[in-house]
């Protein structure tokens, strides 16, 4: 799924601390830096989103680590 990245979203993920990130997966292996399912990561990495074109992109598997 993707969203606009917009600044009610900026503020409702520090509000309510919404983990959505690679970083915050389970399933991330930091030691590889990738994901074990081997899906791409770039668009789901906290890095990511400090572009001003970034797009919200949820990942199917994200499992709450």
């Amino acid at each position: 799924m993707k969203l606009p990245l917009d600044p009610e979203f900026l503020v409702e993920r520090e509000r309510y601390a919404l983990q959505h990130c690679c970083e915050e997966c389970v399933l991330f292996d930091p030691r590889l830096d990738e994901c074990a399912h081997e899906w791409p990561t770039e668009g789901h990495r906290r890095s990511y989103y400090e572009r001003p074109t970034a797009m919200v992109i949820f990942c199917k598997e994200f499992e709450l680590a």
